[in-house]
């Protein structure tokens, strides 16, 4: 919308024509949506608190996660709020990816607002049944890959590459479309089971979504993209918008969910945000490189996989609790150790996908 306003006193003084570039305007993303989470968070917790909508947790986990019990929960409402209103204020609303990103995000943010609902509200433990979930992922996910499949306008748009190498992809056609859903379903459950501890799924995710970003910075730029030897997304450098609001929203959202949490994140912020970096990644064509930045997200969803698959099959847990954050708790690391090291984990990792761009 500001985008708008800067093209139209340009006429009138050409310093608006500043906000014309990508990186001013995705500063100003992360800038309005940190200050947004930071003033509404307050009173989002308040609000919470006072309808009396709080964490339950369960009797069998970790026993330092009793004290949690009543926490306010559904704060990635906040999230969510912050990067809508800060990518329609500073991206250009006539690209398409921007709305499907937007779209993707609020969908299976509405998914999770549904289950939080009815697991603290109606104080029903199974929330959202999971094939109806799943159900409504697919829908959205499926919606989202024909939308971006029937868009693309060269075959670069629906090839797979394998970073690393310099010349090996593999053109996809219509099955980018099952591939463009997988990623973005699996990424969104992904976020979702790792977000267990204070503060261990949003960090991560602002990291990924950083240097999704600038991907996405890369990807549009038709210079940039050849010397690079990357896909060339025309369009897709608008996502560093998306991207700097994501960034911005999840640092606000941090300010108040840092250990000890004054509040949770809960479906509603986690399903949104795997999904909106699924989205990201497909539009740039970094599926493979989301799956190593994202190892920490990767290695969640394969413990509980393992776990499940193990007991069904043997009658034997692989690990002491799944997902695994919590199999480290009751080994006992202290809480803050595991969200710290897992961190530290995913710098090293956003920065082993950075080295693609150069690396082939």
């Amino acid at each position: 919308m500001l985008l708008i306003l800067a093209q139209y006193l340009q006429q009138f003084h050409t310093g608006f024509g500043v906000f014309q570039y990508l990186t001013l305007r995705g500063i100003l993303g992360v800038l309005t949506a940190l200050g947004m989470a930071l003033f509404l968070g307050p009173w989002m917790i308040r609000t919470l608190q006072l309808r009396q909508i709080g964490q339950a947790v369960r009797n069998d986990g970790p026993q330092s996660h009793l004290s949690k019990k009543g926490t306010p929960t559904m704060g990635g409402a906040l999230i969510l709020t912050a990067i809508t209103i800060s990518t329609l204020l500073w991206a250009d609303l006539s690209n398409l990816y921007i709305w499907v990103v937007l779209g993707v995000t609020i969908s299976f943010g509405a998914i999770g607002w549904v289950d939080d609902y009815r697991k603290v509200i109606e104080k029903n433990s199974r929330g959202l049944p999971s094939r109806w979930k799943y159900f409504w992922q697919s829908v959205f996910g499926l919606v989202a890959a024909v939308i971006l499949y029937l868009a693309a306008d060269t075959p670069a748009e629906t090839t797979l590459i394998l970073p690393f190498f310099k010349s090996v992809e593999f053109q996809l056609g219509a099955f980018f479309i099952v591939l463009t859903y997988f990623v973005i379903v699996g990424a969104s459950n992904a976020v979702n089971l790792t977000d267990g501890l204070d503060g261990l799924a949003i960090m991560p995710t602002v990291m990924v979504g950083g240097a999704l970003g600038i991907f996405a910075y890369l990807s549009g730029n038709v210079q940039f993209s050849q010397y690079l030897l990357i896909p060339y997304v025309q369009g897709s450098g608008e996502l560093l918008i998306f991207c700097g609001a994501l960034i911005g929203a999840g640092l606000g959202f941090l300010w108040f969910n840092t250990y000890p949490a004054q509040v949770f994140m809960g479906d509603v912020g986690a399903l949104a945000l795997g999904a909106a970096l699924g989205v990201i990644a497909v539009v740039v064509r970094q599926e493979i490189v989301l799956f190593i930045m994202g190892g920490i997200f990767v290695v969640e969803t394969l413990s509980v996989i393992v776990q499940v698959a193990s007991f069904k099959l043997t009658g034997r847990r692989v690990f002491r609790m799944a997902p695994i954050h919590h199999h480290f708790e009751l080994k006992g690391w202290p809480e803050p150790r595991v969200i710290v090291r897992f961190w530290i984990v995913t710098v090293i990792l956003v920065l082993i996908g950075l080295s693609t761009l150069k690396l082939r």
